[in-house]
């Protein structure tokens, strides 16, 4: 069965069961960040590396946010972005406090604390809005 065959749906059905809401209500999150910003416009759900992924479906407005589980770590799930962006640097600026990163590619939730929802939604926000912005500043 190729890529194309699986669906979003079965990917996220499974995840371990402890992991499954986090994982629904960071795709929640995705999707009303999306819709509540008229810069983002219609959201594309897929598959990339078989992890649930997001992205602007007009070109240049955003960039990618995939989710997926800590590989090799049962309590962690990561939102990944695009590493050649300056976004993870910005989001470590804006929230190194409140939010755990890997790299420049990721931030890294703990399943079992509550999701600073303001915080995630600011940084999805950024990413999902990335190239726009960045043409806005350059004007």
């Amino acid at each position: 069965m190729g890529q194309q065959d699986i669906s979003i749906e079965s990917v996220m059905a499974e995840y371990p069961p402890k992991l499954r809401p986090t994982i629904n209500k960071l795709r929640k999150l995705v999707r009303e960040v999306a819709k509540s910003n008229a810069d983002v416009g219609e959201l594309v759900e897929t598959l990339k590396w078989g992890q649930p992924s997001f992205l602007p479906k007009g070109p240049r407005i955003g960039t990618t946010v995939r989710m997926d589980a800590v590989s090799k770590d049962p309590v962690r799930v990561a939102l990944y972005f695009h590493c050649q962006t300056t976004l993870v640097e910005t989001f470590r600026e804006l929230y190194s406090d409140t939010l755990n990163f890997e790299g420049n590619r990721a931030i890294v939730l703990d399943v079992s604390r509550p999701l600073p929802e303001a915080e995630l939604r600011h940084c999805i926000e950024m990413a999902l809005t990335y190239h726009k912005a960045k043409r806005t500043k350059a004007a």
